[in-house]
């Protein structure tokens, strides 16, 4: 869907659209690709990658709130809700009622959870060394640098 944002409105401009010149098309196409590799790295494990942005902020830290990784993972609230839901049918989760305030449920990883992370990190970052596999070392510094300056800006703005 974005990238026929960008074309849309590159063609509203009057600009030709070259999709190798568009940070935008680049990005989204990178970001598809990477989770296309590392959804074929994790489905053995029984996961996906909409769910492993909400496992590796657990496995950092567990008890955590719905608002909580909300804001971590800057995400819509509606789709974590989702995520959550799944992640407790599958067994990944368990929700706990705060000992502070019974009306705020915090998030716990069950045993299974704890014991893909190794597994799973592993894959990731498998799949980190496979996209970046043609840049040096000092590349790979700067292009995830740009990255997060892109992302920095791109935050600042909204």
């Amino acid at each position: 869907m974005f990238n026929y944002i960008v074309c849309y409105l590159s063609y509203m401009q009057g600009m030709t659209f070259k999709k190798d010149s568009s940070a935008g098309y680049l990005a989204n196409h990178m970001a598809r690709l990477f989770a296309a590799g590392l959804h074929r790295r994790i489905r053995p494990l029984g996961l996906s990658p909409g769910v492993f942005p909400a496992l590796i902020a657990l496995w950092a830290k567990e008890g955590q709130t719905q608002k909580d990784l909300v804001k971590l993972l800057d995400i819509e609230q509606a789709t974590l809700a989702n995520t959550l839901a799944r992640m407790e049918r599958d067994g990944l989760i368990v929700r706990r009622a705060s000992e502070e305030d019974g009306r705020v449920h915090e998030i716990f990883l069950t045993d299974r959870a704890r014991a893909l992370e190794g597994a799973a990190v592993g894959e990731a970052m498998a799949q980190n060394a496979e996209a970046l596999a043609g840049f040096s070392k000092a590349e790979t510094e700067q292009f995830l640098d740009f990255m997060r300056r892109a992302i920095s800006a791109m935050q600042e703005a909204e």
